[in-house]
């Protein structure tokens, strides 16, 4: 909003008011004004949580025994805040006449709003089970491939209906109508990843943090023509812009972490996790590294990986690979104490998105 106000009125270009036609100026803003609104607005927006929710989230019997104890009385839906914070400050500081900034809203909104159902409903029957896995993944199906099909009409011809491949510099596959599906997958399965990372106190947005901050470097780029002409990658002409939008989750991420930090004072919920999941893939599907995001995002590749094989062998067998799953309830039953198992799953995720960066200059 800033930058469009200044576009109409400011014809010198001159000054301190040039400063918001640079997309980095941009973005540190956003990275700010997110994590200053999450930070103020945090402890309040928990009070509040816990009024309305006084038993907290409810917690699931066949999951590890101390979280029984430990966890119980925890508010959930803290996602709201990352997303009112999210929006509030991409709204801000983004370009407004931005496609790309807005299909990623779009999708980032109805898998916030498909989380805040599920919870709300967890909440209202107090128990585990809250939107139907047909209505869930249904909504989120259609919401993602509207997602595709907009973004599609926002590429440049000879990059839509294409997958871009790590490592090459010079190979598309060309999907034709298929595409849309690719895009489709890619969100709601990311949306899903996220969700199944979700389960220890800060666990989940760390890693989301550290996708975003990637990402926000590869929208740079991609969206810049030097930039991309230097790296040889594929110019997307616009997405620059969501650099803004990434940087802005990072500060809201960051934000809520203050509070979900062990001992947490609030879960993100299915609100957050389902939503920052969403927002992640359709960056990627934005900036055409979808696949690079299957890197950076190792993390929740693994965790949901480890849910499927074990519903998978579990059927066939009678048997668990895993002592639990996701993955991380399987280190916590072999007896990991919770702050390990989430510091190491940091580092990972840090590694992982530095050999995501690394896929940028290999080629």
């Amino acid at each position: 909003m800033l930058y469009n106000l200044i576009a109409i009125h400011d014809t010198t270009h001159g000054g301190f008011f040039n400063l918001f036609h640079y997309l980095t100026f941009r973005s540190g803003g956003a990275c700010l004004t997110a994590f200053l609104i999450s930070l103020v607005f945090g402890r309040p927006f928990i009070a509040q949580l816990k009024r309305i929710q006084r038993e907290g989230q409810p917690i699931r019997t066949l999951g590890p025994e101390r979280h029984i104890l430990e966890k119980a009385g925890t508010p959930t839906m803290g996602g709201m805040l990352i997303l009112i914070a999210l929006f509030a400050s991409t709204l801000l500081w983004a370009d407004l006449t931005n496609g790309f900034v807005w299909a990623v809203m779009f999708v980032t909104a109805s898998f916030g709003a498909v989380g805040f159902a599920d919870d709300y409903l967890k909440l209202s029957r107090r128990n585990t089970k809250g939107v139907s896995k047909r209505a869930r993944l249904g909504t989120e199906f259609a919401t993602s491939l509207i997602a595709g099909y907009w973004m599609e009409s926002l590429m440049p011809p000879e990059l839509r209906n294409m997958v871009a491949f790590p490592f090459i510099k010079d190979f598309l596959l060309p999907l034709g109508f298929a595409f849309p599906l690719f895009a489709m997958i890619t969100m709601t399965g990311f949306g899903n990843a996220v969700n199944f990372t979700d389960g220890l106190d800060g666990l989940a947005i760390v890693p989301v943090v550290i996708a975003a901050l990637v990402f926000a470097l590869i929208a740079y780029l991609v969206g810049n023509r030097v930039f991309a002409d230097y790296l040889q990658l594929h110019l997307v002409p616009g997405t620059g812009e969501l650099a803004v939008f990434c940087a802005a989750l990072i500060g809201a991420g960051l934000g809520f972490l203050w509070y979900n930090a062990t001992p947490a004072d609030v879960f993100m919920g299915d609100t957050g996790s389902l939503s920052l999941g969403g927002a992640l893939g359709a960056v990627a599907v934005a900036v055409k590294h979808e696949l690079v995001l299957c890197i950076v995002g190792g993390l929740f590749v693994v965790e949901t990986l480890s849910v499927v094989i074990q519903v998978f062998w579990y059927k066939r067998t009678g048997r668990r690979v895993f002592l639990m799953a996701p993955l991380h309830h399987h280190f916590e039953k072999k007896g990991w104490q919770e702050p390990k198992i989430v510091i190491r799953f940091w580092i990972v995720s840090i590694l992982l998105g530095l050999a995501g960066l690394a896929t940028l200059k290999l080629r």
